[in-house]
């Protein structure tokens, strides 16, 4: 952020003001400057998403009843947070520096990184820290070496024959799942493996909740890969949303809203939908499941993607009405896109944040910073995915002369359609989710007691 705000604050390093509609391209070294900026931006950005969860999560401890509750509260604080963070940038901040001075704004924003550290650093003497126990990448890569220089093995019917840390202190011992079966025979005991009555190679024998972690992470990959998909959907609230309300009547009463403000509406309705859930539908359904959790994670992030599906079709609708009253020539109001982007809100919280809580609290103790971060991911991967619907969307709807369903009028397009086949795939989605949910085994540690 300091090298972003002295890239707009040094007259040396941005190229100079547009003068007659004229303007100079940026220089070499302005372009260095500025890119290492934002590529800097985001290394610190996806160390400090991927870690800063499931640290703060690792604050509570599960063995209490009401730290444990509290801890899913966290989660959703933790997403209100970074909701409250775009609704302040996105308004705030952006205002100054279109209105004031772009350095300022980007000044502004780094003084508050600033105060971001100094509170971290002020609360480490009361952190509760976990020593880090090494690479979960190299733990996952002796597993499968292991169980490759096995293949040949018949694994044993006897799981209490397969090898397992007894005499070290591990954090946390997982009970064996029959799936993924091929991997049990990297927990074989051979002779070979052993010299002196103790493991001389981690390459040739692993214990079998280092195989069960790679279990859970293989079993958390088609979750993973169907919320890739969904967060491409998310991602039509600052696409193809703000291209429908630009073709509709921004003002209201003798305002005018510009359609990219909406998505701040959609941070209101987070706020209202995470306020419902915590206080009136995660405890209503706490006695209709008989469970004193009420709905699971895996429950939650299916009405996520429902509703998700109801989105598409809400939007649908809003433009199929938008269409018919461009027709006869008076716009519809931009107050038209509230009801979907209140129900979207409303995918968010069931969706993105139940799939950050279920993918800390099913990782192994030694993933739980990767499984965060593959969570995140799947938002970062979702941008990219709808980038690559759309050029499919135009490359099919284009051909023969035609304007396709997302032209730059589109009151000579069918963005309806392109709503609808958004909520189909949403549906799709949805099926194969509930595929994988239903069969999931859930993770069971072994007490120690």
């Amino acid at each position: 952020m300091v090298t972003i705000t002295f890239s707009a604050l040094s007259p040396s390093l941005r190229p100079p003001a547009c003068e007659g509609g004229s303007c100079l391209p940026a220089n070499g070294l302005q372009k260095f400057v500025f890119f290492s900026g934002l590529y800097l931006v985001a290394i610190g950005s996806g160390g400090v998403k991927s870690a800063l969860l499931p640290f703060g999560a690792d604050q509570f401890d599960d063995e209490k009843p009401a730290e444990k509750e509290k801890k899913g509260a966290f989660f959703s604080l933790f997403y209100l947070s970074v909701t409250l963070g775009f609704f302040t940038s996105g308004i705030l901040i952006v205002w100054i520096q279109v209105n004031i001075d772009w350095a300022l704004g980007f000044g502004i924003a780094t003084f508050l990184v600033f105060i971001a550290l100094w509170g971290f650093l002020y609360g480490t003497p009361s952190y509760r820290m976990r020593m880090p126990g090494g690479s979960p990448l190299k733990s996952v890569l002796q597993v499968l070496v292991a169980a490759f220089r096995k293949k040949n093995l018949e694994v044993p019917r006897d799981v209490s024959l397969l090898y397992e840390e007894k005499d070290k202190l591990v954090q946390q011992r997982l009970v064996h799942t029959n799936e993924f079966r091929f991997l049990d025979k990297a927990a074989i005991v051979l002779d070979s493996d052993l010299k002196d009555g103790h493991v001389h190679g981690s390459w040739t024998l692993c214990p079998i909740t280092k195989v069960e972690e790679l279990k859970i992470l293989l079993r958390l990959l088609p979750i993973w890969a169907t919320g890739v998909l969904y967060s491409a959907a998310c991602v039509q609230l600052f696409t193809t949303f703000i291209q429908q309300g630009t073709a509709m009547d921004t003002r209201v009463g003798s305002f005018s809203i510009p359609p990219a403000s909406l998505g701040s509406f959609e941070v209101i309705c987070i706020m209202v939908w995470v306020i419902l859930y915590d206080k009136i539908i995660g405890p209503a359904t706490k006695p209709y499941f008989g469970n004193g959790t009420g709905l699971s994670q895996l429950q939650r992030m299916g009405i996520g993607r429902v509703l998700m599906i109801a989105t598409m079709a809400t939007a649908a609708y809003v433009e199929t009405r938008r269409l018919e009253s461009a027709r006869t020539g008076e716009p519809i109001s931009i107050l038209w896109q509230l009801p979907q982007l209140f129900v979207q809100a409303g995918s968010d919280i069931f969706s993105n944040i139940t799939q950050l809580e279920f993918f800390y609290g099913q990782a192994p103790e030694s993933m739980k910073s990767l499984c965060t971060a593959l969570a995140l991911l799947s938002i970062s991967l979702g941008s990219y995915l709808s980038s690559i619907i759309v050029i499919i969307v135009q490359a099919i709807t284009t051909g023969g002369g035609e304007l396709g369903w997302i032209p730059d009028d589109l009151n000579k397009g069918h963005l309806d359609y392109y709503f609808w086949a958004w909520a189909a795939l949403c549906t799709l989605n949805f099926f194969i989710y509930l595929t994988f949910a239903r069969k999931y085994t859930l993770k069971k540690v072994i007490s120690e007691s």
